[in-house]
């Protein structure tokens, strides 16, 4: 199977296989893959609700694979053989997307070993400190693992602090040069010099400059920061807050993990598309006898079914990339095809160019979520899947169909998509009133806050920064600050 795979051109690491029972494999799926994690009632809440599942026949787990250098997966022993060559075609698909594509590529290959280091550094302040009072600091993470800021990893948020201070002793030579002690504006444009003063006129750079000046010192007055509103909250607090050591490196491990299992929440569907769709083509052209193919047959179509609730991950994945493959196979895409606007002329347009294989390993290389169905997601797809955009009504009390037009069910699909669903949080003032006040601010996109989410979070927040925190986001259509001092919750207009 292994050979077959590299035949195809996926690229993985080594791969070892365990076979476990469903007990083991329950316990597992529990630790995120990771048995050797620091203990904790979560990890046993959700085995108890996995081994339920189970047994009432309501779900079962046929494997897992963790994005690891070797690559670990776990086989449920009871599989029959058909699955158990559908599952390790399944996991050489997910091995080969773990190490190639782009969002995956700052995690921690040997997040095995972190992971042991991460219990056993638990284990050492539960010995210190008492199960307890370690357990509920935790839980006071675990509820803030969200705020951290996903595209991190990818982009530099702050200057180099080097480059920083060159910057900012250049800065202060050019201010002693300037006549009226005024440096050159951050806003002027490259010009030519026979334009420049068109372009930038001096009166409008030394305005902008002042009031620039202003800013600083207003800033500087209140000692307000950070200087930009900044998302990851975490890395704020670890910064920032007055924690003690052990506490400090229990929140620095909940980020560790936090920001190791991001890439999963942000390419699940491409992930588990490229996966079906390298195990459909291994074991239909390769993995199958006679006897096997109805049983496949079954166990795939399950896996692939969709929902009228919900989407199916792998069904949308599968389906986006093989329309990808077409696509370019034949040609359509590009300016002409854009263009064309004959019916049937798109519905036999075959350019016979045969790109399709190297775009789909060009997109499982570089995309995530967002982009791939930003990108790939067009309407004659969705007329074909029979896809649709829902919605409560009010009136009746039901979920239903709310349209079938494209840019409404694309705009629907990518804003469940972005950030996981889950709601931006931005720390805007760590000063707040010169108090030493926590202050963040939600960035509202039509949907309010749980209220009693926000509230427990807050609570939360308060026994991690030590100080009253407020949040600012929109309830009723109007702005409102949450807050919450260690005794009361308070809410008043902003």
């Amino acid at each position: 199977m292994e050979e077959i795979a590299r035949s195809y051109g996926l690229d993985f690491f080594e791969t070892i296989f365990e076979l476990v029972d469903y007990e083991e494999l329950s316990m597992f799926a529990a630790y995120g893959g990771f048995p050797v994690r620091y203990p904790h009632w979560r990890f046993g809440a959700q085995y108890d609700e996995l081994m339920k599942g189970y047994s009432y026949g309501l779900q079962k787990i046929y494997e897992m694979v963790i994005n690891t250098d070797p690559c670990y997966a776990y086989l449920l022993s009871a599989n029959a053989m058909t699955d158990q060559k559908l599952v390790i075609a399944h996991v050489y698909g997910h091995c080969d997307f773990f190490k190639n594509n782009a969002w995956f590529a700052p995690t921690n290959r040997r997040m095995l070993d972190q992971m042991a280091n991460h219990a056993a550094r638990v284990n050492r302040y539960i010995d210190r400190h008492g199960y307890e009072t370690v357990e509920q600091f935790i839980d006071a993470c675990l509820s803030l693992e969200d705020l951290i800021d996903p595209h991190a990893p990818h982009i530099r948020r702050r200057p180099d602090p080097k480059k920083a201070a060159a910057e900012a002793e250049k800065k202060r030579k050019q201010q002693e040069e300037q006549p009226a002690g005024i440096p050159e504006a951050k806003g002027k444009f490259r010009a030519k010099e026979y334009m420049d003063a068109f372009i930038n006129p001096p009166d409008v750079l030394e305005h902008e400059e002042q009031q620039r000046l202003q800013r600083e010192e207003f800033q500087q007055a209140s000692r307000s920061f950070p200087d930009e509103p900044q998302r990851d909250v975490l890395l704020f607090l670890l910064e920032h807050a007055q924690l003690k050591s052990w506490q400090h490196d229990l929140l620095a491990i909940v980020r560790d993990e936090a920001y190791y299992f991001a890439p999963q929440g942000q390419t699940k569907i491409m992930n588990e598309g490229w996966a079906s769709y390298w195990h459909s083509k291994i074991m239909t052209r390769h993995g199958l006898t006679d006897a096997e193919v109805i049983d496949y047959a079954d166990h795939h179509s399950g896996t692939m079914a969709m929902s009228p609730q919900r989407l199916n991950p792998y069904k949308i994945g599968i389906e986006l990339f093989k329309d990808i493959e077409d696509r370019w196979n034949k040609g359509q895409f590009g300016a002409e095809w854009d263009a064309c606007d004959d019916i049937q002329e798109r519905r036999n347009w075959d350019r016979q160019l045969g790109l399709g294989r190297d775009k789909i390993f060009e997109v499982r290389r570089i995309y995530n979520d967002v982009t791939f169905i930003d990108t790939f997601l067009t309407e004659e797809f969705c007329r074909k899947h029979k896809l649709f955009s829902f919605a409560y009504n009010d009136s009746t009390g039901d979920y239903e169909i709310a349209s079938r037009q494209f840019e409404q069910i694309k705009q629907q699909l990518l804003f469940s998509l972005t950030n996981h669903g889950r709601p931006f949080i931005y720390i805007v003032d760590g000063n707040y009133r010169n108090r030493g006040e926590l202050y963040l601010r939600h960035e509202f996109q039509g949907i309010e806050l749980k209220q009693d989410y926000a509230r427990d979070t807050l609570v939360n927040l308060e026994l991690l920064w030590g100080r009253p925190v407020h949040i600012e986001t929109v309830v009723d259509e109007e702005t409102t600050v949450l807050s919450y001092d260690g005794a009361h919750h308070e809410v008043r207009a902003a």
